[in-house]
């Protein structure tokens, strides 16, 4: 969990971090698309390139956002799994009760896994190039739009500001309880039952901890006479740039390499 930061800005001056951060965001959606159209080991291939290529443009170690992943594998873990035991194509290598696995199922289970790790490397690397305050700001101003219907655009987007910067604390909390519980003799390690039923013994002190820090950080926006987007100005606006056409270009191109290797592989 030291290693967690999925969200946290890493410092840099790359192409990638000169960003304007809507382009980043819109840019981001479109990745998540293309990514998920991809029906072959050939597309998928081609998107992996992909984000290779942009960790290197963004000088950001690719080891480093791998394991900033580490506590979002559960995600990847239990959808390729249902494929596993889903997909029955193939011949069956595995047959107990009504356990059965195909080589349709390892297939379908290793594709899925990929994607998804693929898809959340991306998307990292959008948290990792922007700061915080700059993905709050690049999300109202894209729903700004909508305020006019009555969606909360300023209030949405501080939410996201929000809980992108408590995910970091959130799971440095989770370790200081670990270590204070352990330190008291709490049985955490052992056996996995074992460990289950001495989970409330983290998830309470854990979560009252972040009430504690949500309470706090509600009366600080008190203490100065926060009142919401409605008037408020910016140091720096945002303001696209060439580079952002360059970037969607070159996402316009992944797009079409993966739909040809889709439609000729």
């Amino acid at each position: 969990m030291n290693a967690f930061s999925f969200g946290s800005y890493y410092p840099g001056e790359s192409p990638l971090h000169r960003l304007d951060p809507r382009a980043k965001l819109l840019l981001g959606c479109a990745f998540i698309v293309v990514a998920l159209c991809a029906r072959n080991v050939a597309a998928l291939g081609a998107v992996a390139v992909f984000v290779a290529a942009f960790y290197l443009a963004s000088r950001i170690p690719l080891g480093y956002a791998a394991r900033s992943l580490a506590p979002l594998l559960f995600i990847v873990v239990v959808a390729s799994l249902l494929n596993l035991f889903v997909n029955q194509e193939g011949a069956v290598l595995v047959e107990w009760a009504f356990i059965r696995i195909t080589a349709g199922g390892v297939g379908a289970c290793l594709f899925i896994a990929a994607r998804l790790v693929l898809i959340l490397l991306g998307m990292s690397l959008i948290t990792m190039t922007t700061p915080t305050l700059d993905l709050t700001e690049a999300l109202e101003k894209l729903l700004s739009p909508f305020a006019r219907f009555g969606l909360p655009a300023h209030e949405l987007g501080m939410i996201m500001g929000i809980a992108l910067r408590f995910l970091p604390q959130f799971a440095t909390e989770l370790v200081t309880v670990y270590h204070a519980q352990i330190s008291r003799g709490a049985g955490l390690d052992g056996s996995p039952v074992r460990g289950m039923r001495m989970l409330s013994s983290l998830l309470i002190p854990l979560f009252t901890s972040a009430f504690r820090h949500a309470e706090t950080l509600s009366a600080a926006m008190d203490a100065r006479c926060y009142h919401g987007g409605e008037g408020r100005t910016r140091l720096h606006p945002l303001k696209l740039s060439a580079r952002d056409g360059v970037a969607a270009g070159v996402l316009a191109v992944l797009a079409v390499c993966v739909g040809l290797a889709d439609a000729l592989l």
